[in-house]
């Protein structure tokens, strides 16, 4: 049978119009279904629930990365089309990017002006250039970079089985029968399984002892107070926007993140702060991980076991903290008080010297005349 993958297109829109057609057409003319960003409107973030659906309904997923880093989600700080990308990832969608050549696009400034150059946000966009350059990705000059990239992935991906595609109705073939067939077989191969199972039970193991050292810990405490992070108005108590270093959200809200975050578009903005913006990050330590949520859509952040040994070790060193200045205080108030004492004795001891010194002699007393005669 002849199958049509759906390809989902994701670019930003102004600067790269030329480019997305020509993605268009080189994927119509293979044969294949092309979907985008055409299709949606941009910039709000229920609109982004529906775009995540599409990205699930199709069959490969396409980057295109030119200048511009887009419009930026408030709550995540990240751009919609590198939202769409992490998700992309995440649901391990076969994908492949293009990214322009920094001399065309200097080449694209020089002609047609600095609109095609990011203004507000170029930390960002080189963060997720790198990021999107570390998977399946190639550099284009023009538009028939682009096509030509188009044409042979798809080749690629069509050799993939895993991948169902759009059939016509035609080339359907009655399967009922075999899938009958195939039931039952499963449900005997079921049975037999956990018969054997039952009966020979593995011994379990020890779990391996998840490492990380005092010094290591002490390094990551600082790595991580020395990471700040913007907290939105919208989350804030006050309303306003501030900063507050990885270390202490982490700290925080350790009980929400060892419960764990997810996803989910029910989720409240904290929630949604805290999976984007906050896991993300304690997952490049080790700290954090991803797991796919069995029967829905949705992912889960939590914290690993080398997370739970280094809060541990951070709530041990607080405490430690906290100790050693309560004794400090202690000790300091101890001499202060022993100082005090010695020196109102030493003051009671000058006090009779003193006395003695000041005193003046008597004066003789005069003779009576009668034992002088």
């Amino acid at each position: 049978m002849k199958r049509k993958l759906q390809v989902f297109i994701s670019s930003t829109f102004t600067d790269l119009i030329e480019e997305r057609q020509a993605a268009v057409s080189a994927i119509l003319k293979s044969g294949h279904i092309p979907a985008g960003m055409e299709l949606f409107t941009s910039g709000d973030r229920s609109q982004m629930d529906t775009i995540t659906r599409w990205i699930d309904e199709s069959d490969v997923y396409m980057l295109i990365l030119g200048g511009r880093y887009g419009s930026v989600e408030p709550l995540t700080n990240l751009s919609y089309t590198e939202l769409e990308f992490d998700y992309a990832v995440e649901q391990n969608k076969p994908m492949f990017s293009v990214v322009i050549n920094e001399q065309a696009l200097e080449v694209k400034v020089r002609e047609h002006g600095t609109t095609f150059l990011e203004k507000n946000n170029p930390k960002e966009l080189k963060l997720f250039r790198e990021k999107v350059l570390s998977k399946i990705s190639s550099f284009f000059d023009d538009t028939k970079d682009i096509k030509l990239c188009v044409h042979e992935s798809l080749a690629d991906f069509l050799n993939n089985r895993d991948l169902k595609g759009w059939v016509s109705g035609h080339e359907i073939v009655d399967t009922t029968p075999l899938f009958d067939e195939i039931k039952k077989l499963s449900e005997e191969n079921t049975l037999l399984k956990e018969t054997i199972a039952a009966l020979e039970k593995p011994t379990p193991t020890a779990p391996e002892e998840v490492k990380g050292s005092d010094h290591q810990f002490s390094e990551l405490i600082d790595t991580l107070k020395s990471i700040m992070i913007k907290v939105p108005a919208e989350i804030s108590t006050a309303g306003e926007e501030y900063e507050l270093s990885l270390l202490t959200i982490f700290y925080f809200n350790k009980d929400y993140l060892v419960a764990g975050i997810t996803n989910s578009t029910s989720g409240n903005a904290v929630s949604k702060f805290l999976y984007y913006n906050i896991c993300t990050k304690l997952q490049v330590y080790g700290l954090t991980d991803n797991e796919k949520v069995t029967g829905v859509r949705y992912r889960r952040c939590f914290v690993t076991s080398l997370g739970m040994k280094f809060l541990a070790h951070y709530e041990k060193t607080q405490l430690a903290e906290k100790k050693s200045k309560a004794t400090t205080k202690e000790t300091k108030e101890a001499k202060e008080a022993k100082e005090a004492k010695e020196a109102k004795e030493a003051k009671e001891l000058e006090k009779p010297k003193n006395e003695v010194t000041e005193t003046k002699p008597a004066a003789p007393k005069k003779q009576s005349s009668q034992k002088n005669k």
